[in-house]
């Protein structure tokens, strides 16, 4: 075959490998032959510790309280000649926790019956007729109080109001005594059931606004 400059680079690659790492290997070993031996000195700083004592304190023996006596109990004595001499009464048990019972309704003389009707109440000239007549409060006005008092008004066969009732209120600024007023002020049809005029309750909202 020709020989050709590529091939004989192919050829010569394997020992010119062979002969870098053996030289290399020797250079190696030469160098740890002259380093063979070196000296290192180390110096270890020495640390003194000091010893801390400790005092002894004291211990405390904690007093152990006593028990106080358990009263004595007081014999009472009883009416009855049948109970025997030697038998003692027993303390009932009594839990803090139960409820007590409800107090009864209180009785109340003006409670709001509602009677059914076909025709409610209605003010004359209508609810304007009581914002009409509303005279705002001066402390709600300096205070700035706005908003309604609900009332519950009872207008009899007659057309006059009778009771008031303050359902909702303002608070203690005179917007309420105002609104019950205004409305006993206002004349009323009465309101009707076949035809027959009947004394009921009725709601009335009162509103309370600033200019």
């Amino acid at each position: 075959m020709r020989d050709t400059p590529t091939k004989s680079l192919r050829l010569n690659y394997k020992k010119v490998l062979e002969l870098g790492l053996i030289v290399s290997l020797g250079l190696h070993v030469i160098v740890m032959q002259i380093f063979k031996r070196i000296d290192i000195s180390s110096t270890i700083d020495s640390v003194k510790l000091d010893v801390i004592q400790v005092e002894d304190i004291p211990q405390t023996e904690q007093q152990k309280q006593t028990q106080a006596p358990a009263r004595p109990t007081v014999p009472i004595a009883s009416e009855d000649e049948d109970l025997p001499e030697d038998e003692t009464i027993d303390f009932t048990d009594w839990d803090i926790n139960d409820a007590a019972p409800p107090p009864p309704p209180p009785e109340d003389d003006e409670a709001i019956v509602f009677v059914p009707y076909d025709e409610p109440p209605e003010p004359v000239g209508g609810f304007a007729a009581i914002q009409k007549r509303l005279k705002y409060p001066e402390i709600a006005r300096k205070a700035g109080v706005e908003g309604r008092v609900l009332v519950y008004a009872q207008v009899d066969e007659q057309g006059v109001v009778q009771r008031t009732r303050v359902i909702q209120s303002l608070g203690p600024n005179g917007c309420d005594e105002a609104a019950e007023a205004a409305i006993k002020s206002v004349k009323w049809k009465p309101a009707k059931q076949r035809d027959r005029s009947v004394k009921v309750w009725i709601a009335v909202p009162v509103d309370f606004r600033l200019r």
